[in-house]
């Protein structure tokens, strides 16, 4: 099974196949791998040991980055993403990012924001669109009303401990409108806004 794969000049962690979200345009519909992987639908969670020995198989000198995003959300795992990120950073000296729906505050039933503290560089959240309602209809989450605020909350309180906090949507899918409006609440967070490209 695929725990470590590559895309472009990162090395992508896949620690899970949960998810608080089942957003209708994810790419677990239409896929079950990513260019240069095999299958992300894992055959069980990997242990964080097994996750270590994976890096073995790498060379992490050709990696700029080490990215927790694979067929689920890594806050899912939450304490198993910071262990990882703790053993790359003292073995690799690699920049670690986490690509997440935003929700792990709400899926640890804690304030999880602190623990991002001195591991994790960058933290990339898919704000999707700049409408609540869209957004709930959109991602189909199971924490259902409570999750755009739940994630906007999780954006204020993680740009503390993470030097780099962006927020992205998907090209294509909002109007030049809804992209000046996801920018404001960006400016407004003290966050970077980040249009990501298509992908299908």
């Amino acid at each position: 099974m695929t725990i470590l794969y590559k895309v472009h000049n990162n090395l992508y962690v896949n620690l899970t196949n949960r998810c608080s979200c089942a957003c209708t345009f994810c790419l677990r519909q239409t896929r079950d791998h990513m260019e240069e992987s095999d299958s992300l639908w894992l055959e069980h969670e990997p242990t964080v040991e097994e996750v270590k020995e994976e890096f073995k198989k790498f060379d992490m000198t050709k990696f700029d980055e080490v990215v927790f995003c694979g067929f689920g959300e890594p806050t899912e795992r939450l304490d198993a993403l910071l262990e990882v990120a703790k053993f790359v950073k003292e073995t690799y000296q690699k920049p670690i990012r986490v690509n997440t729906n935003g929700q792990a505050s709400l899926i640890n039933k804690r304030d999880t924001a602190p623990e991002f503290k001195g591991l994790v560089d960058t933290i990339s959240i898919s704000l999707n669109t700049p409408n609540e309602q869209k957004y709930n209809e959109l991602v189909r989450s199971i924490f259902g009303d409570k999750a755009y605020r739940g994630m906007l909350d999780f954006v204020k309180e993680v740009k503390q401990y993470v030097p780099h906090v962006v927020l992205s949507t998907v090209d294509t899918t909002l109007t030049k409108e809804e992209e000046a409006q996801c920018a404001k609440i960006c400016e407004d967070l003290g966050v970077t806004y980040r249009i990501r490209p298509w992908e299908d």
